[in-house]
């Protein structure tokens, strides 16, 4: 029987941001059986702990899809993927990660010195069993042009097609493995996160790729080679990816096994494959516990449903303008997922494109804000309030939506404040991404 393991001891790290630039510190400690992954930002004032698992995964602002970030009640802590990545692929199944800001360093692209570091410091058998995630039926997920497929086995495999149609560096690349701490090693810890030479640009613009350079990031440009500097394997962008996808399965709290198949897939379609597998579990409870000092950490908050009229008491839209049918799961001033059916006698599709129907995308982007609305005042010290629009950024449209069609909005809270609140939607149709958006609410009394 395959026992759980920690750190024997404490190893420190130290680095930039990839993205936000800062210097920042970071300790690992051992931790007790059945912990799970612990982050703990120790240079706040309350310092606040994070359970790594799906429930605390926050939409990053500016940055969604290029890194995986834990949030709870507005603060952060960017890009955590490479060293869970890690702690997965080495079997490391409890551990405290003290972080001393609010972004993992970027050391030199890959997990190579976090996996050395570990093996040099060595890993402790606990006295309680490993408690596995096993797939027991197979699971299909189309999202966009990415596609994964997800069959039981007796390990965790992964195999990933990576494919940049018009570049020659990256065109096709397509890498497996079975993900065996030696494995893990050897062949998926060296490689080195990428990105297009234009990708690089637009970043550096929005304020981001602040830490990033030649030697930690891969750039690829026109001619097939990174720039100022040379690979490690032939198909070490694609291996990256197996990288990130392992670190972000790790967000199940549990080691998976499974043979992952993956097309085109990033950071996001890997949570929405983490909270499909979580879905197809009655019950996980890989998020309860306590962190080996003993205090409680962030963990799964209580969801709810409500019908129309329990949102009606909530948000003040009413006929023809609410939006939202039905709550699926509310977490009180976290995330929020509703739904909204789309019928012909909805009054918009009367002047609409009148003969071809389509819901107008500025609707689509009220619908989420409704959703954030609702998780905005559901909590307490808002009640009777309301949300106003302050801003709208980073909207897309990658579908119509059109008459019969159910839609999925899904919202999660980005930042908090007193008066302020700013929140990410995604809606779906199946399991199409039709709609993304950041919102930013202003949140004043009825009587302002």
């Amino acid at each position: 029987m395959n026992k759980q393991t920690t750190i024997r001891s404490s190893i420190r790290f130290e680095g930039n941001g990839v993205h936000l630039g800062t210097p920042v510190s970071v300790s690992l400690r051992p931790a007790e059986t059945d912990t799970g992954i612990v982050f703990l930002r120790s240079d706040l004032e309350a310092p606040r702990n994070f359970k790594a698992c799906i429930e605390n995964v926050s939409a990053s602002s500016g940055m969604m899809g290029r890194q995986t970030t834990l949030g709870v009640d507005g603060t952060f802590i960017y890009t955590i993927e490479h060293l869970m990545s890690c702690l997965s692929g080495l079997g490391v199944d409890n551990c405290i990660v003290e972080v001393s800001g609010d972004e993992m360093p970027v050391l030199d692209g890959s997990a190579l010195e976090y996996a050395r570091k570990i093996l040099e410091t060595g890993l402790v058998k606990q006295d309680r069993a490993k408690n596995y995630f096993v797939i027991k039926e197979p699971l299909y997920l189309n999202l966009g042009d990415t596609v994964t497929i997800v069959l039981p086995a007796d390990e965790l495999r992964v195999s990933y097609t990576l494919s940049y149609s018009k570049h020659p560096a990256l065109h096709h690349q397509f890498a497996t493995f079975s993900v065996t701490p030696e494995n893990y090693l050897k062949e998926i810890a060296p490689a080195r996160t990428f990105c297009l030479k234009e990708e690089a640009e637009h970043l550096r613009a929005q304020g981001y790729g602040q830490g990033a350079n030649f030697e930690n990031t891969l750039v690829f440009d026109g001619t097939g080679e990174p720039i100022q500097n040379r690979l490690r394997f032939e198909n070490e962008a694609c291996r990256h990816k197996i990288l990130d996808l392992i670190g972000d399965l790790y967000l199940l709290g549990r080691p998976l096994k499974a043979h992952i198949i993956t097309f085109k897939t990033g950071h996001q379609q890997n949570v929405e494959l983490v909270r499909r597998l979580q879905q197809m579990e009655e019950s996980m409870g890989s998020c309860s516990g306590t962190a080996a000092n003993g205090e409680s950490h962030s963990s799964c908050h209580a969801k709810r449903e409500l019908d129309a009229t329990e949102i009606m008491k909530i948000i003040p839209h009413r006929y023809p303008f609410l939006l939202v049918d039905r709550i699926l799961e509310l977490e009180e001033g976290r995330r929020a997922v509703g739904i909204k059916n789309v019928t012909m006698n909805d009054y918009f599709f009367q002047g609409h494109f009148p003969g071809h129907p389509v819901m107008p995308g500025v609707l689509i982007v009220e619908a989420m804000a409704q959703v954030g609305g609702v998780i905005m005042l559901s909590k307490e010290e808002n009640h009777g309030r309301l949300a106003f629009f302050m801003s709208i950024d980073s909207a897309k449209f990658r579908q119509p939506v059109y008459p019969g069609d159910r839609l999925k909005l899904e919202v999660e809270v980005l930042k908090v404040r007193s008066k302020t609140g700013q929140c990410y939607g995604r809606a779906y149709v199946g399991e199409k991404l039709v709609c993304e958006a950041e919102v930013k609410f202003a949140i004043v009394e009825r009587n302002q």
